[in-house]
């Protein structure tokens, strides 16, 4: 009788408020059943705010883990291809051991050949060929200055007769097209040989990794950045990428894969930051925390709404909406 009347007291301690959030919660409520020892225990000193940091970081660890280990069971019997590069490892977090990389143009390439069922593509390619939708809420982005998108060079920009650009690049090409068709310039395009020749270019397109790479090496030249003029002519943001998906593929699971990958990735993009090791960790700080993000919003749709009309008006063929999905 004893033993019920410590357990009625502890009970009538919380309010029924209280009671039924727990039980929700499901939280032992055997908890109420403590002996005189237990509660003792309880009564210790509370944990520093440090204890308290640290058992927190643990827990997320274990959280984390968990979510990853989710990912990795998740894309069979999905072909899902991406880029390596720097800017798309938050929308691949906990997928990386799946993925098929490779560059915007082979994706693209293995997208139309039915070898892959969803690819982070270059947004030109679902704008050019009707035959994908594009995963909503999800991209490549930069409002302003992008930083691994740029022309290098050496002369004025007027003066550009040829500009030698990575052939891996769909999206940045066309941009840059674009860009200097504004201007009422219309160079020719050559495919660079190799990336050590690019410091010997006085007009080269460099991309990605490829751009961050130069952008660290020495060299000569002024960097004419593609994401930064494109804003200062448009005043919204430009979608470099998106998650590209072959119509007649039932995709709802996937999409929803997708999602989680970069919800994951976003929640823990200051571990991503911290654990890499490209360029500098000051560097990775302002990348990921002001030159790229990843939201596919109202902002970016009318972004990629701006281009589609410019592409029609300088002659670049039929050009196709697109198609979003959730």
């Amino acid at each position: 009788m004893a033993h019920h009347g410590k357990m009625r007291d502890a009970r009538a301690a919380l309010s029924k408020k209280d009671f039924a959030s727990l039980r929700v919660a499901g939280f032992p409520l055997n908890f109420l059943r403590m002996s005189d020892d237990t509660t003792k225990l309880r009564m210790a000193a509370p944990e520093s705010a440090e204890e308290f940091a640290r058992r927190i970081e643990r827990d997320q660890r274990t959280v984390n883990r968990e979510r990853e280990f989710g990912l990795e069971q998740s894309l069979a019997p999905f072909r899902v291809g991406s880029v390596k590069a720097l800017n798309a490892v938050p929308l691949t977090r906990g997928l990386e051991e799946q993925i098929i990389y490779a560059a915007p143009s082979k994706l693209a390439e293995l997208l139309r050949r039915e070898e892959l069922d969803a690819a982070l593509v270059s947004v030109v390619e679902p704008l050019f060929n009707d035959r994908y939708d594009i995963l909503d809420g999800i991209a490549v982005a930069s409002l302003g200055e992008v930083k691994s998108v740029f022309l290098a060079h050496r002369k004025p920009l007027e003066q550009v007769k040829q500009v030698f650009c990575d052939t891996a690049s769909l999206t940045s090409v066309t941009l840059l097209k674009v860009l200097l068709a504004e201007r009422g310039l219309k160079p020719e395009f050559t495919p660079l040989e190799n990336y050590a020749a690019a410091k010997d270019k006085d007009f080269v397109l460099l991309i990605g990794d490829a751009a961050l790479d130069f952008l660290f090496a020495p060299h000569e030249h002024e960097i004419f950045d593609l994401g930064e003029a494109w804003f200062e002519m448009t005043g919204l943001p430009f979608v470099y990428a998106v998650w590209a998906l072959r119509r007649g593929v039932e995709s709802k699971e996937l999409r929803r894969q997708l999602g989680e990958a970069k919800d994951f990735g976003m929640e823990t993009l200051g571990h991503i930051i911290s654990s890499r090791m490209e360029y500098t960790l000051d560097f990775r700080k302002d990348y990921f925390g002001w030159h790229i993000h990843y939201h596919l919003g109202a902002d970016e749709k009318r972004g990629i709404a701006k281009f589609i009309e410019l592409l029609r008006k300088h002659g670049f063929g039929l050009v196709f909406e697109p198609k979003f999905v959730s």
